[in-house]
């Protein structure tokens, strides 16, 4: 089985910064692509970013320019590095990954628990 931990949530500011981490564990033989989502009360959840394994990257229009995904392929770990916080950004924010499991063929995707992100004077 695989975990994925998200840690690095909590209150900010607006115009503030933070930092989200996504660490995965288990029997995993390869990670390819890694990706954050969010939602917000009373709304669907929604991507944020995407990172494949080649570090290609994905973003979703409210965050471009203002968000950063990055990966350490060694660590199985992604993060999230997000400025200029606005109000709208406050949401639980998700972890995903898809991963290939030591012993079989096909990948599966997985997903944290998720992080509150309050964006709030």
């Amino acid at each position: 089985q695989v975990q994925l931990v998200e840690s690095g949530g909590g209150l900010v500011q607006p115009g503030g910064s933070l930092r989200l981490s996504c660490a995965a564990s288990g029997s995993i033989f390869s990670i390819s692509t890694m990706g954050w989502y969010r939602q917000a009360p009373g709304k669907q959840r929604e991507l944020v970013a995407v990172i494949t394994s080649g570090g290609t990257t994905t973003y979703a229009d409210s965050v471009k320019g203002r968000v950063t995904i990055s990966r350490d392929i060694l660590k199985n770990t992604a993060y999230l590095q997000m400025n200029s916080l606005k109000p709208e950004d406050t949401a639980v924010y998700y972890c995903n990954a898809v991963v290939t499991i030591t012993g079989r063929a096909y990948p599966w995707t997985y997903w944290g628990q998720g992080t509150q992100v309050t964006v709030s004077s």
